[in-house]
């Protein structure tokens, strides 16, 4: 009788990602519990343990693979047809378009409310969107789409403010949110990066009605 593989931890890791983010497109987040997932890929609830400290580190985890599976900014800069600022819009754009990481990002924004995950989204998102962000921003400053000297600064300041528009991190109002994106878009445009144009503006308009039927909805 052959004995079963024995999977490596890498291997379990990956397996509960997949069948997680499964389970949370299909069922919900708040749905799903760790014997779900482990169910589905057929293994101890001690194994998940191993691998993951608790289910909202599993979210975190997915949220960051998914962006790494298809990720626009990849994406936009083989764009050689396009300028900087260009090449900006096109990726709030292919952004807008993954409704699946959509789906995840918006189950995700419960979990933020813990400092620890808060912090860890924070650190994450300066060392891996900083540089990307840099590189688009110098390059629409280079062919003068982006007209501005804050190049460095603006880099940091974009991936910080997605935490700012969270209700989970600063609760606001639908009116206020709607009020917080105008601040952004007219803060921007007179740093010489004018962002949104009219077909962005309605995917704010549904994502700020979600979020805060989203956060009607938690108890």
């Amino acid at each position: 009788m052959a004995r079963p593989v024995k999977k490596t931890p890498e291997e379990w890791r990956k397996e509960i990602l997949n069948a997680a983010q499964s389970l949370f497109l299909s069922k919900g987040y708040e749905e799903t519990s760790i014997s779900d997932i482990m169910g589905m890929v057929g293994g101890a609830k001690g194994m998940f343990y191993r691998c993951f400290q608790s289910k909202e580190e599993v979210m975190y985890a997915i949220g960051s693979q998914m962006f790494f599976e298809n990720n626009p900014f990849e994406a936009v800069r083989e764009r050689d047809d396009l300028n900087g600022l260009q090449k900006i819009r096109l990726l709030l754009a292919l952004n807008q378009s993954d409704a699946e990481r959509n789906q995840i990002n918006m189950q995700a924004i419960q979990i933020l409310k813990d400092p620890h995950i808060l912090a860890a989204a924070v650190l994450e998102n300066r060392r891996v969107l900083t540089p990307l962000w840099l590189e688009l921003l110098n390059e629409g400053k280079r062919d003068g789409s982006v007209r501005t000297e804050y190049t460095k600064e603006l880099s940091e300041l974009l991936p910080l403010i997605n935490f700012w528009l969270i209700p989970s991190v600063f609760p606001a109002t639908e009116e206020e949110l709607y009020h917080k994106y105008r601040f952004v878009t007219e803060v921007l445009c007179h740093m010489g990066l004018p962002l949104y144009e009219d077909d962005t503006m309605s995917f704010i308009e549904k994502f700020i009605t979600d979020i805060t039927e989203k956060g009607e909805d938690e108890p």
